[in-house]
């Protein structure tokens, strides 16, 4: 039995995989505490796990994505920073206190963070031996600079012959030195406030100093690097837990029919305005033969301003282990957990997304060959209809999805990440009686 201490930010795409994690440890017998935003505990407790309240200020403030939070002034790089220094790096010493008083507490065994905690970068910058072992969880597809990749946030491929490496070269230190300067010096900020050491590399690549590095896909769905570190380990999906309770609409049966089902969604952040992939994908299939499922996730199908056709049905929320089965093509924005959902369900994808980690996660959809990348957030609908005409008639995008499906399959993220921390804690206690 361990004592395991999981961090995370409490928006469900940071929360979510984690808790499922931590059910999981609970199951087998370990101790589990959950640092996490107060609107957390109940699920938490749901998980079996002991719930830890982090500070407000350290928490992802998602009032910040509003309109008067000067973030819609900002746009590309600018809107970059403004995103790592405001909603990551600030909570920083806020985090780190959380941690240290629990540590203080309490002697884990380990801990579990998400990635995007960056209050956890004290310690790991520390005396290994002062702290417990410490394992990341990749919450956005693997972003560590590389010679042969592109930086994260641009939604290049790969490339490894010598132009690429010299493209990749440039524009990583590019980003480390110029575009991406002012998050690499707020982190530092924060860090020498706390009496920490400055990051000896950049923000992004720090990932690199845990014992472990979680990466919750397949090798299959992520870019092959020559000079990966060697702390990352390929786990696989991390699958939420089965739907209960699902009623099932009246429209339901429909799905079973002969004509193609499209799925359509714009996640449950970036929703609050459904004009930008929703609206012009029901337009887009409004005369095609197929049948189109709509998610909001979240706003109210009755505050839709637009009229639905009939081949069109809409709904706040469908449980994807109980749609995607019946889904031929899904149209996302890009969320790196839904993708990956579909994919692990073998359907094939249509992207459009541009902000976040959004297009970098199309740009692998499209680079699997599952998919097809719309580069833009913003889609009209006739580029919407004519890439799920590709997609419903060209047979290599359903092959390579259930390729895909196939990987996922074979792991099981939830036991592999159990193992590597019985891993770390093994190693750690070793080191200890040597």
């Amino acid at each position: 039995m361990a004592e395991i201490l999981v961090a995370a930010l409490s928006p469900v795409g940071h929360i979510g995989p984690l808790l499922n994690v931590a059910r999981g440890l609970v199951d087998r017998g370990d101790r589990v505490t959950v640092l996490s935003g107060a609107g957390r505990a109940a699920d938490i407790r749901a998980a079996g796990a002991v719930p830890a309240t982090l500070p407000a200020q350290g928490d992802l403030d998602l009032a910040l994505l509003e309109a008067d939070s000067g973030r819609e002034e900002t746009s590309g790089i600018r809107r970059l920073n403004f995103d790592i220094v405001r909603l990551f790096v600030a909570p920083m010493p806020y985090q780190t206190k959380a941690l240290a008083d629990l540590m203080a507490q309490t002697r884990f065994d380990a801990v579990l963070a998400d990635y995007g905690f960056f209050g956890v970068l004290p310690f790991v910058l520390g005396e290994p031996t002062a702290r417990p072992p410490v394992l990341l969880y990749g919450t956005t597809p693997m972003m560590f600079s590389s010679r042969d990749t592109a930086p994260g946030g641009l939604g290049l491929p790969p490339s490894t012959s010598s132009l690429g490496r010299l493209r990749n070269r440039t524009l990583n230190l590019l980003s480390h030195k110029v575009l991406l300067r002012q998050s690499q010096k707020a982190a530092n900020y924060q860090l020498h406030r706390l009496n920490s050491r400055e990051l000896p590399m950049f923000l992004l690549d720090s990932g690199a100093l845990a014992d472990r590095f979680i990466a919750p896909t397949v090798p299959e769905f992520d870019y092959p690097r020559t000079d990966l570190p060697a702390n990352v380990r390929y786990v696989g999906m991390v699958h939420p837990a089965p739907a209960t309770n699902f009623r099932p609409p009246l429209w339901w049966p429909k799905l079973d029919g002969d004509r193609p089902v499209v799925h359509v969604t714009q996640g449950t952040v970036d929703n609050a305005d459904l004009s930008r992939l929703l609206r012009p994908t029901i337009e887009a299939l409004a005369d095609e033969d197929v049948m189109v499922v709509a998610t909001t996730g979240g706003p109210h199908v009755s505050e839709l301003d637009f009229p639905i056709p009939p081949n069109t049905y809409v709904a706040d929320h469908i449980p994807h282990d109980m749609l995607l089965p019946k889904v031929d093509v899904m149209v996302t924005n890009g969320g790196y957990g839904a993708v990956q959902r579909a994919l692990s369900t073998g359907v094939p994808l249509v992207v459009a997304g541009n902000t976040e980690d959004k297009p970098e996660v199309a740009a692998r959809v499209a680079w699997s060959g599952a998919g097809v990348d719309l580069r833009t957030g913003t889609p009209t609908a006739n580029a919407v209809r004519s890439a799920v005409r590709e997609v419903l008639g060209n047979d290599r995008y359903l092959t390579r999805a259930r390729e895909l499906e196939v990987a996922y399959a074979q792991r099981c993220g939830v036991a592999e990440i159990a193992a590597l921390i019985d891993e770390v804690v093994g190693e750690r206690r070793a080191a200890v009686t040597s």
